[in-house]
């Protein structure tokens, strides 16, 4: 890792521009219960450069939201407490940032759109108030200033009669426009970096597909990066470049977006997406993968999906996997070993055959 770590918050490292924006190594996020210690998250690994997307992919628990909590150190400690790893952010290491400086940056230079807006918006405040809150803290601007940009930013995610709705309660709007708020209100301050967690999973498909189009064209305009935290794989195909699937608090698989919901290496990433409905031709009966994931205080030895996975090996359940890479992928699972894959913690890849997979991509079933 490079870059000062005492740069003050604001001002952008030296070495900025040639670095990724958001570099996360070996992050672990743990919980105390009872005295107890357990890890929700383990050795996390991943970066974002300015103007792309990263998808966090998995089921409910698998660490997705704790992870993005964590980035920002939004996660009440005790009871959370990180216990390795670090987060640097355009030269900056949030892990040990003090909490004055730390402040500076959430809400300013990186956003967090959270994934209920009717629980994150206040009830009792009018939008427009909520919206220059931090206008005015991070900015500087006056009342009316903030007022304007407020006025000009709905417009700009799209709601009509923008000078009207900032004297609306969040209860006078629909999720969709709540959403909107959401939306604009981490993108007021321009960030550098905008974190949504499942920003689409209380609203319908047309207005998911409205707010996905819209994120787009706001992250086009911006160059901001973003890291989409979700369960929905086909979210992840209409905005991502990068994937990272987690399992169990661990990420298991990561690359391009294309050639991981073309052509998944590891089994629980080619279980999730045979779960998925065909969007067209015949329906057939949804595969599931059987069992649950399991608590992080109950985590199996080897490799965590071992006693949900079809094609587990002997070695599985007592040997965690290491990544094997090669090009712009890697995956964590003991099927990859001689498969053209590099023992190696470093990116992926699979070509695709007639019958499904060659050397570089996990067997066919």
């Amino acid at each position: 890792m490079s870059g000062p770590a005492t740069a003050r918050a604001g001002a952008l490292s030296p070495d900025y521009a040639e670095h990724p924006l958001l570099d996360v190594d070996g992050l672990s996020v743990g919980f105390v219960r009872d005295g107890a210690m357990g890890l929700a998250v383990s050795d996390v690994a991943f970066s974002i450069s300015r103007g792309k997307t990263l998808c966090l992919v998995g089921e409910s628990g698998s660490g997705k939201t704790v992870t993005a909590l964590s980035l920002l150190r939004l996660l009440p400690s005790p009871p959370a407490y990180i216990p390795g790893g670090s987060v640097r952010f355009a030269g900056l290491e949030l892990t040990s940032l003090p909490e004055n400086e730390l402040r500076k940056i959430r809400g300013n230079r990186a956003a967090f759109i959270f994934q209920d807006p009717m629980t994150s918006l206040n009830p009792v405040m009018r939008i427009g108030a909520q919206m220059t809150e931090g206008l005015r803290l991070h900015k500087g601007l006056s009342r009316s200033e903030a007022d304007e940009a407020a006025v000009a930013m709905l417009a700009r995610v799209g709601i009509a009669d923008p000078a009207a709705r900032v004297r609306d309660f969040p209860h006078q709007m629909s999720g969709g426009m709540r959403q909107r708020v959401m939306i604009g209100m981490a993108l007021a301050c321009n960030p550098d970096l905008i974190i949504a967690d499942e920003p689409t999973t209380a609203l319908d498909v047309t207005v998911q597909r409205q707010i996905l189009r819209l994120m787009r064209q706001l992250l086009r305009d911006s160059g901001s990066a973003l890291l989409l935290i979700t369960h929905d794989l086909g979210v992840v195909g209409g905005i991502a470049d990068d994937v990272a699937v987690m399992y169990a608090g661990g990420i298991v698989e990561q690359g391009p977006a294309s050639e991981v919901l073309s052509r998944p290496l590891h089994p629980y990433t080619h279980g999730l997406l045979a779960s998925r409905p065909a969007m067209a031709g015949r329906q057939k009966r949804l595969d599931a993968i059987p069992g649950a994931a399991p608590d992080l205080w109950s985590r199996p030895g080897g490799c965590p999906f071992h006693p949900r996975c079809a094609r587990a090996l002997p070695r599985c359940a007592g040997e965690q996997p290491p990544f094997f890479a090669a090009k712009e992928r890697k995956s964590r699972c003991w099927l990859l070993e001689g498969q053209c894959f590099n023992p190696h913690p470093a990116p992926s890849a699979g070509r695709l055959r007639p019958d499904g997979w060659e050397p570089g991509g996990l067997p066919p079933p």
